[in-house]
């Protein structure tokens, strides 16, 4: 599995043939939006009215049960923290014998059925800049009540991003470590069974 990071709660993720892309966004964030079609668009914060996508592969929007080809996605409501314009949803993928877990624009805590789904992934991805999402100290708090392998920073400052925000030190102070800091992560299954304890990750765009 590779997985690439271009800014905000955009992930690219390459696994088994397949090509998953989280929260896209547009050029007016300062940043340059991934090229390259994809299978699988997964989207944690949805504006109502809901549109057609063109472009974007099986656009997954919402809780529920979904799967595409080897893929497997669960889809956790986030009723306190949506609106009438909006909803949020966090999510577990599957794939490679991994689960993934997107918590998108998370801004205040999961609730306890997605807690309990998510507890022991092996691979979290969690806003690290704070403002408007989740505060540093909530999000340590959580990172440790999930117990994942691997933390991936996500929703924070970086060159070129317009909106204000952080960088993601602060997080790392919170959770006592220095995090390793690449390119891209590539992982197998065998390598996150090795792991002991939580690791946090922080990816260049």
């Amino acid at each position: 599995m590779i997985i690439n990071w271009y800014g905000e709660g955009c992930f690219k993720i390459q696994t088994g043939g397949l090509t998953l892309v989280t929260d896209p966004f547009e050029s007016a964030t300062g940043l340059t939006p991934p090229r390259g079609k994809n299978e699988i668009t997964l989207k944690t914060l949805t504006a109502w009215p809901m549109k057609d996508e063109d472009g974007e592969g099986q656009v997954i929007r919402g809780a529920g049960e979904y799967e595409v080809q080897s893929i497997g996605i669960s889809g956790f409501e986030l009723p306190a923290e949506s609106t009438d314009k909006f909803f949020k949803t966090a999510y577990q993928v599957t794939a490679e014998d991994m689960t993934l877990g997107f918590l998108g624009h998370l801004s205040e805590g999961l609730t306890p059925d997605a807690s309990e789904k998510l507890k022991d992934t092996d691979i979290l991805f969690i806003p690290a800049g704070g403002k408007p999402f989740i505060n540093p100290e909530a999000a340590a708090k959580l990172i440790k009540q999930l117990s994942p392998k691997l933390v991936v920073a996500s929703f924070f400052k970086v060159p070129g991003l317009k909106r204000g925000g952080a960088d993601w030190k602060a997080l790392g102070e919170e959770l006592d470590q220095k995090p390793e800091v690449m390119e891209k992560l590539t992982i197998r299954k065998k390598e996150v069974g090795e792991k002991k304890g939580t690791t946090l990750v922080v990816l260049k765009i």
